[in-house]
């Protein structure tokens, strides 16, 4: 198994965000730092997900012929882009 090298970061964290951290890590047994790790690959991918929706959105968009889907998938970008 390959493995990776490991850098180190200081972050600091508002308080509530810092309990919530705390009471995963307890509630799973693991470390503070195992859970910022595993929540932020989780955020990364989501993030790559959302990334991909939206081109897939967009792509719809760009090709559709239809006046009302054409409609309805630029209304979708729109709250994508700028939230509901």
């Amino acid at each position: 198994m390959k493995t990776t090298k490991q850098i180190r970061r200081s972050v600091s964290l508002p308080e509530p965000t810092a309990r919530k951290v705390a009471n995963i890590a307890r509630h799973h047994r693991l470390s503070d730092n195992r859970v910022m790790v595993e929540l932020i690959e989780e955020g990364i991918e989501a993030r790559k997900a959302k990334e991909k929706s939206f081109f897939e959105l967009a792509e719809r968009f760009r090709s559709s012929e239809d006046t009302a889907e054409t409609k309805r998938l630029g209304e979708e970008l729109g709250r994508f882009v700028f939230g509901e």
